[in-house]
């Protein structure tokens, strides 16, 4: 007589499938504020005295740690870190795998937050340091890793980030690669 085995076999997942996951976890602590209408995505972590304004997306995976204070209709793209004493305005954009830092000489005993103003993006990949404010409207862009005060209506890029035009001459930018599509 064969023995058969105690394990189940993993059932194969069809390429043509659509598998709905359904009470994915989260760890959204209970001190968190949540403002109206806040999605937050799976595997997502949110710390305590935390708060998010209304309409604001936080994605899968993104770290949003304790006292951090998030305004309305941001999104927050996965992946991302958000330090303790992070400080960011409404209509903000964070792009997937940006990263703030709180800690301008690790490992210190004062931590100072990122501050950034509303209407700001900060793209995929940015590296923020520690006590860094990027200015009202201004664009981080993807990989740039920020070292210094970013001012209201330009947009930064590089490593280190400088100024490489302004929010005017972006939109410009942007439009035509839209009607290019």
């Amino acid at each position: 007589m064969s023995k058969k085995s105690s394990r189940s076999k993993p059932t194969p997942v069809q390429r043509d499938k659509t598998i709905k996951l359904t009470n994915i976890p989260n760890q959204v602590s209970s001190k968190a504020k949540l403002g109206n209408n806040v999605k937050i995505w799976n595997f997502a972590y949110v710390g305590p005295d935390t708060e998010i304004g209304d309409n604001t997306k936080i994605g899968s995976l993104a770290h949003v740690d304790y006292n951090v204070r998030i305004g309305k209709n941001c999104k927050i793209e996965g992946l991302a870190y958000i330090p303790p004493l992070s400080r960011i305005g409404d209509d903000v954009f964070i792009g997937p795998g940006a990263v703030l830092t709180n800690d301008p000489y690790p490992l210190s005993d004062k931590m100072i937050g990122v501050t950034i103003e509303d209407g700001a993006l900060v793209c995929a990949r940015a590296v923020i340091k520690a006590g860094v404010r990027v200015g009202a409207n201004s664009i981080v862009a993807m990989g740039s890793v920020v070292t210094k005060d970013v001012p209201p209506n330009v947009v930064v890029m590089g490593n280190p980030a400088k100024q490489v035009y302004s929010r005017e001459e972006y939109e410009v930018k942007r439009r035509a690669w839209n009607k290019s599509l």
